[in-house]
């Protein structure tokens, strides 16, 4: 299939509150590599096999989560449209002109129904690390940490996930991909794609707004989800839960933490989603299952602890 539209979650700007501490974890744990730091403090990194300049962006702060999260769109003409319709939707919109960010384009934001800005742009220059495109090796130089291979989803919770649902289908294109429900048919927790992933963006229904769950890298194999989990054992990280699978989305995964209390993901797997799947539906007496495949159990600081 032809994706257009919204192509893929580009990046995510993360609260930090001691940089030296998020660098050691983002850079030398999970294996980011830093591409640029800006005047206000603010670093920016990569994995190895992105081709854009950068995905991950750490702010220093003096409280943990995320500031905005951001998608990447087929055109410059794409974005004019989308524009277009959040406004004529009543969504309030923030333009972000070029250069507000190193080699990113201008952007267009809006406030989702749950309290997370959400932002839109087309236009972002290549990392000078790119990957190779003639005759290309796997990498410039070998992966380190965990060898993320993307920045791949993010977590939201919020209180309106049904009005956030609505901006992402029936605005920007996404399709719903599976659903948790209550017996009275209330949606608790929806996986949504703008591709052929099992989830670009979740949101869980919660109380209150504008919280982040975790941001997730995705990893080649299980085999390098065993390496993660050497490595946060190794260094005594703080592991949620995992190594696992979950039932929702089949994916095999890790939840852990920086050292700022945002919740990190590494994960594999998954599996692929074409728009005329039908929608996958979990019931609240299986989310265990439906979360931790092999458990089939949540533990409370999962469900419960946000930033």
């Amino acid at each position: 299939m032809a994706i257009s539209g919204v192509l893929r979650p580009g990046y995510v700007q993360l609260r930090v509150l001691d940089m030296k501490e998020a660098l050691q974890h983002y850079r030398d744990r999970i294996g980011l590599d830093v591409v640029a730091t800006g005047d206000d403090g603010r670093v920016y990194l990569k994995t190895y096999d992105e081709f854009d300049h950068h995905s991950i962006i750490l702010r220093p702060a003096d409280d943990a989560g995320m500031d905005y999260l951001g998608f990447k769109v087929a055109s410059e003409d794409v974005l004019d449209g989308f524009r277009d319709k959040l406004i004529r939707a009543g969504l309030e919109v923030i333009d972000v002109p070029a250069g507000e960010q190193p080699r990113l384009g201008r952007r267009v934001a809006f406030i989702a129904p749950t309290g997370h800005r959400i932002e839109l742009y087309a236009t972002i220059e290549r990392a000078d690390n790119s990957p190779m495109t003639t005759n290309p090796d796997l990498w410039h130089a070998e992966p380190r940490g965990m060898k993320p291979i993307r920045f791949d989803h993010c977590l939201i919770y919020g209180d309106d996930i049904d009005g956030a649902a609505e901006v992402f289908t029936d605005i920007l294109g996404f399709s719903l991909t599976e659903q948790v429900l209550t017996p009275d048919g209330t949606k608790v927790a929806i996986f949504l794609s703008c591709s052929t992933k099992a989830h670009d963006i979740a949101l869980v229904r919660f109380e209150g707004k504008n919280k982040l769950h975790h941001c997730s890298f995705l990893l080649e194999s299980w085999n390098d989800i065993g390496h993660a989990a050497d490595i946060m054992t190794r260094y005594n990280m703080s592991v949620d839960i995992g190594p696992t699978r979950h039932g929702i989305t089949r994916g095999q995964t890790i939840y852990f933490f920086d050292p700022s209390g945002n919740r990190n993901e590494v994960f594999c797997g998954g599996y692929a989603f074409y728009p005329d799947n039908p929608v996958r539906t979990w019931h609240t007496e299986e989310v265990g299952k439906a979360i931790f495949y092999y458990e089939r159990a949540l533990n409370d600081r999962f469900m419960t602890v946000v930033t």
